[in-house]
């Protein structure tokens, strides 16, 4: 494996916390950066160029078949699950909702857990839900890292509560500490 990558998950109140750890890294980010923000159904492609105005590194909505690429931020389209495959590609699937969404925290985690093993970070945010939970599980076995965002920050606290109840973590931080926390681990990543 060349490099490294980061999945991030978060529902309601994402858009926020995502939008912080975002710009918190630096413009030479090395490691590959997938989003999975729950969103409606019908949403536009607005998000990625919503994160794209906090966010030094470029971001875009992942399409199918697309090569993960290090030092880009890869947000899953609305109604899509987003996995990633050995070959180091995205795969979009309409397959039914897992914890109720689509795209799916848990899908994405689970799948990146699999073909980065330990250089995966996983990093659960605010949410009203307990997908990505399991995703977060799935990384820790496979000797990835967690990080899961301090539930007295969040503005729904349910899904770090789940995320923290399912496995160890490495890291219990407010937003802006986790996008530091992760631009201080990618230089060993």
């Amino acid at each position: 494996m060349r490099f490294g990558a980061v999945a991030i998950g978060a529902s309601a109140g994402g858009l926020e916390a995502v939008g912080t750890v975002l710009a918190a890294l630096p413009a030479d980010f090395p490691l590959a950066i997938m989003v999975v923000q729950h969103i409606a159904p019908t949403a536009d492609d607005t998000l990625a160029q919503r994160f794209q105005r906090r966010c030094r590194l470029p971001v875009r909505e992942a399409e199918d078949k697309e090569p993960i690429l290090p030092g880009v931020v890869f947000v899953a389209p609305a109604d899509f699950h987003l996995m990633v495959e050995p070959e180091l590609r995205f795969s979009l699937s309409r397959e039914e909702r897992v914890n109720y969404s689509r795209p799916s925290i848990d899908v994405l985690m689970e799948t990146a857990a699999e073909v980065f093993c330990s250089a995966l970070t996983g990093v659960i945010l605010t949410g009203a839900s307990a997908d990505g939970a399991a995703g977060l599980a799935a990384i820790k076995r496979m000797g990835g890292r967690a990080m899961v965002q301090a539930p007295e920050t969040a503005e729904i606290d349910i899904m770090p509560k789940a995320a923290l109840a399912a496995c160890a973590v490495d890291a219990v931080l407010p937003p802006a500490d986790i996008g530091a926390a992760l631009a201080a681990l990618a230089p060993g990543a």
